[in-house]
């Protein structure tokens, strides 16, 4: 430990001295976590507002820190904002800038509040937000699959068993096969929301808070059904990103067989589709080459979304109740996932949208 007092503003009171290079190296989120800006600052408005209406804060605070929370967004979006490693994570930094731009106010935002809580409902919408944009992304990739099987009903083509011929099939049924699989990956978005739709807001640190607080209200002004039922398990439950990794694990795995399939229909063995170029690459050195890359680099994102499953399953696996900082690493894998599910989705409804069949070598 270094001799110097440096402890943490928000904990470090009792602390006669600042914590080790490498503590601070371990500790540090702020490099993943300020993604959750967004979700941060819309939490603490709510929030704030609600300690306003409940008379534990004046209106007058509660709208300087809606002032100054709004300029923090606004440099945040901008990239103005240096965000400090030593502040360790996005709660810190964005309350350490607002107390620079509204004074002691910005202190009374923490009132009723813990981090533990705070992470817990940053992370919810975060995710939450997440399963809605890829239930949109299955909509547009069933879309263009209805739109693929739709022209070619009566195209045939060989049905496979064991990759042997096995009995004739058209390429619209073959198409709808995968129709089927994105409209499970999608009902699988829509029952995680509805169970991750609950506010942990107000738990505070796991036993609640003694003030008197209105978490319906905080609750409804992020856009969730109500608030949880339990505090330990609020600030403790990492169910829905496991629900949103489970859900993009199997997702994935239907967007590898996919990819894989056109990976050996546009070989020139087979000669049953051509991707365009906006979707194949050359060779540096072989210029016959047409090179399926993004349907095997949609292949290949299945391995970093199952692994991130598992990831996140060994973190939570021996956790006792409450919070432990071991739930600091649940944010990374998800991010990734969020970001390769994403990536996979557009890049295989793009390859359906663009994809020329033919039609003959399908038939022979």
């Amino acid at each position: 430990m270094t001799e110097k007092t440096a402890g943490n503003e928000m904990w470090g009171g009792r602390f006669a001295s600042g914590p080790d290079a490498i503590m601070q190296e371990i500790n540090a989120s702020i490099d993943f976590d300020k993604r959750l800006f967004q979700e941060d600052i819309a939490g603490s408005k709510a929030h704030a507002a609600m300690l306003a209406e409940q008379g534990i804060i004046t209106s007058e605070d509660a709208a300087e820190i809606a002032r100054g929370l709004d300029m923090i967004r606004q440099e945040i979006e901008s990239g103005a904002f240096t965000f400090s490693r030593e502040r360790e994570d996005i709660h810190m930094n964005v309350e350490a800038r607002l107390a620079e731009i509204i004074g002691p106010a910005a202190g009374r935002l923490h009132t009723a509040r813990s981090r533990n809580d705070q992470v817990a409902v940053d992370f919810r919408l975060y995710v939450k937000r997440a399963c809605q944009a890829a239930e949109a992304a299955f909509t547009g990739l069933i879309e263009a699959l209805l739109d693929r099987a739709e022209e070619n009903a009566e195209t045939v083509m060989p049905g496979f068993t064991h990759l042997q011929v096995a009995q004739p099939v058209t390429f619209g049924h073959h198409c709808l096969a995968y129709v089927e699989m994105a409209a499970r990956d999608r009902s699988r978005c829509a029952d995680a929301i509805e169970r991750m739709d609950w506010s942990p807001l107000g738990a505070a640190a796991l036993a609640g808070t003694g003030f008197p607080i209105d978490r319906h209200q905080t609750a409804s002004a992020l856009g969730f059904r109500g608030p949880t039922r339990n505090s330990i398990d609020s600030v403790s439950d990492r169910d829905f990103a496991l629900e949103f990794l489970s859900m993009a694990a199997i997702a994935a795995v239907h967007l590898s067989r996919f990819a894989e399939e056109l990976v050996i229909w546009s070989t020139p063995q087979f000669n049953f589709i051509r991707l365009s170029d906006a979707f194949s690459t050359g060779s540096s050195i072989m210029p016959q080459k047409r090179n399926p890359d993004a349907a095997e680099l949609v292949r290949a994102k299945t391995g970093r979304i199952n692994g991130a499953l598992v990831s996140l399953l060994t973190v939570m696996k021996g956790l006792p109740l409450a919070y432990s900082k071991d739930m600091q690493e649940d944010k990374e894998q998800v991010f990734d996932a969020i970001d390769s599910l994403a990536l996979a989705l557009a890049a295989a409804t793009g390859m359906v949208r663009d994809l020329v069949v033919n039609v003959e070598a399908m038939r022979k």
